[in-house]
């Protein structure tokens, strides 16, 4: 696995990665090494075999080249039990790759005038958000950005009380009560999100601690934070005065034409959703964050093509359809002192994109959801893969880091076949 994804699960689920693994594949042993793929039929029969041979229940693909989507397939189930063919159509959520969006919502936020990087967080919220073991710190729009704010999550709280089971969910399923049982998740309704970021962050919330906050001045020290992200999204809608899902929609889905995406789960007939496995036996009951800009966008591989496709172009600087050129490249521009971030997981990032050996890119791990978006940092390729395999508890972590491995191998094969 490499240390960049490793990171991201950690981040995310460092309470659940102790558990014993749920994985019943020995992926190394029966994954195939790519084998020379000289075109876009290769690839799709090694793909086809991929799936086959892997615990993996289902996977999307886009890749892009140039100016053009010239990749974009789907393979294996998005519900097995019911032999549900996995289709660029079926909606899946993308974990952490949703922070992109939010990036591009602060971005858009800024070229519209609301606030600026060097913005201190508390010129715009209602009540301030301060560091009670850094009191004096001014916490930035930029430190949100770029997981330097000193706001940290604690992952039993951020795991146990920000994700919930939907209400209507069955709880009487295996996979229902490894969640409830193991994590602490129970079924409820969604709570807003200025309601669950008010109990985190302030001092008279319920889930409020010291260990939310680290004793480093904002700015000095990166530690990757998804209530942080959060944050920026409550910052977008509070400056906007308009909801983070509506901000997003209008400034970034519409003008691509994502009409099959979203972040409000409402809008998602669920049973048409990809179910997500912990296992090959064991799908999960649909459940959601509070801290939804964070993790929680809904789409399709087909709609993030057309994402793929302007940021791949918006890197080159050729796209002006969410931001004028100026705005792309405060995007992508690196934001932070040479040493900031850890040296073995990035060299440093932009708004919430890492940089990391001539690539731009972002990954996402949640409980049944595995994602992962990369683009040449000269804007000469891009590509995502979506899937709805689980890489939280231990076992699964290597075996989908195993397929991301070969999927990137294939992907890289077929890029140079057709150079």
């Amino acid at each position: 696995m490499t240390t960049l994804s490793r990171i991201l699960v950690l981040s995310i689920l460092s309470l659940i990665l102790s558990l014993t693994s749920c994985s019943t594949n020995d992926e190394e042993a029966t994954i195939p090494e790519p084998s020379t793929i000289k075109n876009a039929a290769d690839l799709n029969a090694y793909l086809q075999e991929l799936v086959q041979t892997s615990s993996m229940p289902g996977m999307a693909i886009s890749i892009v080249k140039g100016d053009n989507i010239v990749f974009q397939e789907s393979f294996g189930y998005a519900n097995i039990q019911n032999q549900v063919a996995y289709t660029n159509e079926t909606v899946n959520s993308i974990a952490s790759i949703s922070k992109t969006f939010v990036g591009a919502a602060v971005a858009k936020a800024i070229e519209q005038g609301y606030f600026t990087l060097e913005t201190d967080i508390n010129d715009i919220l209602p009540i301030p958000v301060i560091n009670p073991k850094q009191p004096e710190g001014v916490i930035k729009i930029k430190h949100l950005v770029t997981h330097t704010s000193g706001l940290l999550d604690t992952p039993e709280v951020y795991l146990a009380h920000n994700y919930h089971i939907l209400p209507g969910e069955d709880i009487a399923t295996a996979g229902a009560g490894l969640l409830m049982d193991e994590i602490g998740i129970v079924q409820r309704q969604s709570y807003s999100l200025e309601e669950f970021l008010a109990n985190y962050f302030l001092e008279d919330g319920d889930l409020y601690s010291l260990d939310n906050f680290a004793d480093t001045p904002p700015g000095s020290t990166w530690n990757y934070s998804n209530l942080a992200t959060g944050l920026s999204g409550y910052i977008v809608e509070t400056a906007t005065e308009q909801s983070f899902d509506d901000y997003v929609r209008q400034n970034i889905l519409q003008p691509l034409q994502m009409n099959a995406s979203t972040y409000d789960i409402s809008e998602i007939n669920t049973d048409e959703m990809a179910t997500r496995y912990i296992n090959e036996d064991t799908p999960l009951p649909v459940y959601a964050n509070d801290s939804y800009p964070e993790g929680s966008m809904y789409t399709t591989n087909e709609d993030m093509g057309k994402y793929l496709l302007d940021m791949v172009k918006g890197i080159k600087g050729e796209s002006t359809t969410l931001f004028s050129k100026d705005t792309y490249e405060l995007l992508f521009d690196p934001q932070l002192a040479a040493g900031t971030v850890p040296p073995d997981f990035a060299e440093n990032h932009g708004l919430f994109w890492y940089f990391q050996d001539g690539k731009v890119l972002h990954g996402g791990n949640s409980f049944g959801i595995s994602t992962h978006l990369e683009i040449g940092q000269n804007g000469n390729y891009g590509f995502i893969l979506i899937t709805n395999m689980d890489a939280s508890f231990s076992g699964n972590t290597q075996n989908y880091s195993a397929v991301k491995e070969k999927v990137t191998k294939a992907i890289i094969e077929f890029l140079k076949a057709t150079e």
